[in-house]
């Protein structure tokens, strides 16, 4: 079950905070969050590599309205397999100078894998990035995890729960 932390939303507007149980080893859900095409099936195409240093993109849709340009431009800021993955995380247009990082951590935990995101960097008194803050918000703790999870259980051949 995905938890998104309440407090993220009322007392540190600059963070996302969302901690899900995956019933699979860490090894697992690593590997569905560091190989290019299964993390394409549960968040964005992209051209990912586990790589300290190395430059990427996420590619989706872009929303004019928020002056989303559709292309998230990301570095790896710290791999430790099968632990921590670091990224930054910032749209590639100059229209929309919003920049976070995302952590992802994996904690083997009752026979499965304790996830954690923490996104932080969303400025506090910027309307823009408080929306996407809400938005993004809603996607990590609402149908990521859940699509991960999914994703992972597929690569991993195990049956879909439902």
């Amino acid at each position: 079950m995905t938890e998104t932390d309440p407090t993220s939303g009322v007392n540190d507007p600059t963070v996302i905070r969302v901690v899900d149980f995956l019933p699979h080893e860490p090894a697992v859900v690593w590997r569905a969050l560091t190989t290019p095409e299964l993390l394409a099936q549960w968040l964005m195409p992209n051209d990912f590599a586990p790589i300290m240093g190395h430059r990427f993109t996420f590619r989706t849709d872009p929303i004019p309205a928020t002056r989303f340009s559709g292309i998230i431009a990301c570095e790896v800021l710290e791999v430790r397999e099968p632990e921590q993955l670091v990224i930054s995380w910032a749209d590639e247009s100059p229209e929309n100078d919003m920049k976070t990082t995302v952590t992802f951590r994996l904690e083997a935990y009752d026979g499965g894998t304790r996830l954690s995101l923490v996104q932080a960097g969303f400025r506090a008194d910027h309307p823009g990035d408080q929306m996407a803050r809400k938005i993004m918000g809603g996607g990590w703790g609402g149908h990521m995890f859940r699509r991960l999870a999914e994703v992972a259980a597929e690569a991993h051949g195990v049956a879909r729960e439902v």
